[in-house]
């Protein structure tokens, strides 16, 4: 009866997708970038952020093709692989919340409401999992300041 259990439970986890890649490779090459947005731009709000991206397709979240991959914008924190979780961001997919949005449906830009002041905003790209990919394609931080 074991024996039936660990052989259900093996072909059960064959067949179910991992949870985290962690090792989805990046397109040689590859470049994420903000097209209307600059560092040390002011703007006012609410702030439209488009998303630029070179060397790879757009894809939706769970979507497992090759070379593809979905748009992160991390907001007011530090940049991706550093700060307190700074290595294992980087093989986990990325938390859903103020300082990291998602748009796993494959949009291709945003708009934010954001507070007057100083933000920073970094793009990063996800694989099906939502895990940066290997090696990351991230954009460089900008600061703006909303006014």
């Amino acid at each position: 009866m074991t024996r039936i259990i660990a052989l259900t439970a093996a072909v059960f986890l064959s067949l179910t997708p991992p949870l985290f890649a962690g090792d989805t490779p990046a397109p040689e090459g590859a470049e994420v970038y903000f097209v209307n947005l600059e560092d040390g731009a002011t703007v006012s709000a609410p702030v439209t952020v488009v998303f630029g991206l070179k060397g790879m397709g757009v894809a939706p979240a769970g979507t497992d093709k090759e070379a593809t991959g979905h748009h992160h914008v991390l907001v007011d924190r530090p940049p991706l692989g550093e700060g307190p979780d700074g290595a294992e961001e980087m093989n986990v997919g990325l938390p859903a919340d103020d300082n990291h949005r998602h748009f796993g449906g494959g949009q291709t830009q945003v708009t934010l409401d954001l507070a007057p002041g100083t933000h920073t905003l970094q793009l990063v790209m996800g694989d099906l999992n939502h895990v940066p990919h290997n090696p990351p394609v991230v954009s460089e931080v900008i600061t703006i300041t909303v006014e």
